[in-house]
């Protein structure tokens, strides 16, 4: 049993998690078919404060659980044990997770303006490249803790904006935008004091293992500001339907003002 435990707890010497095999595809299709059965059910769920409730702290329960269980797992191996190099929290996925279990308990509109971008523009590369978790496959625990941490932040936000009608808008683009750029300046600084091996946020310089980072040029003032300009192209994205949803409706209301004045 214990042999099984260290095995399960622990990660591999050699690359296990291969990029869009059936383990990658796998999850991000399930958490598309519990998005698309939210929307389905979105009615249902917002006319039972019973079941909203339930399920809104079962999914609260579930996300802290998969951030905290990141770092119970390096204290509970030492093998791996924590190393200030590599484990400060200091990422985006994690402080996304973090809020984004406060924000669907207490339906935070304020929690909801920064885990929107956070989520959409800040762990799209994760889902696409999964580095992370090169050396531990679906028969580790951190391939199931990774795929939690970074695929229940997008349920929580369709289910706020299915179930209770929250959505993002431009102040709160910018707002979250800020905090980013906050949490770079942290990445920056622990990576300076840190030294060699540091690379919070992927500034530093590309992972060890194959990503869509690899891109990216080895100067560090370039690298900077493809990333920036990338972050803010994402961010615009993910603020657009919005966008084009706000001025659909305005078009609309002006076309009936007309319609009622000659009646």
């Amino acid at each position: 049993m214990k042999q099984f435990l260290h095995y399960f707890f622990g990660k591999g010497d050699e690359v296990e998690f291969v990029n869009f095999s059936l383990a990658h595809i796998l999850p991000i299709l399930l958490t598309a078919t519990l998005i698309f059965l939210i929307f389905c059910f979105r009615k249902q769920l917002r006319n039972s404060s019973r079941a909203d409730s339930t399920l809104r702290w079962i999914l609260a329960f579930a996300m802290i659980c998969s951030e905290m269980s990141y770092y119970w797992r390096l204290v509970g191996v030492p093998s791996l044990g924590p190393n200030p190099i590599d484990h400060l929290p200091i990422t985006v996925c994690g402080w996304a997770i973090v809020f984004g279990s406060y924000m669907i308990v207490t339906k935070s509109q304020s929690l909801f303006d920064f885990v929107y971008f956070w989520v959409f523009a800040g762990t799209i590369f994760a889902l696409i490249t999964p580095t992370v978790i090169s050396y531990t496959g679906p028969t580790r625990f951190r391939y199931y803790q990774f795929w939690l941490e970074h695929t229940l932040g997008y349920i929580a936000i369709f289910y706020l904006m299915f179930v209770h009608k929250m959505r993002p808008t431009l102040r709160s683009l910018v707002k979250s935008y800020a905090g980013l750029a906050t949490l770079a300046v942290v990445a920056y600084a622990a990576n300076t004091i840190l030294g060699p091996g540091a690379n919070y946020l992927f500034m530093a310089r590309p992972e060890d293992t194959p990503s869509i980072l690899d891109i990216l040029p080895p100067i560090f003032a370039l690298r900077i500001l493809i990333m920036a300009a990338a972050v803010t192209v994402l961010f615009v994205l993910a603020y657009l339907p919005w966008l084009l949803m706000d001025r659909k409706a305005k078009k609309a209301a002006k076309a009936t003002v007309p319609a009622k004045s000659k009646q």
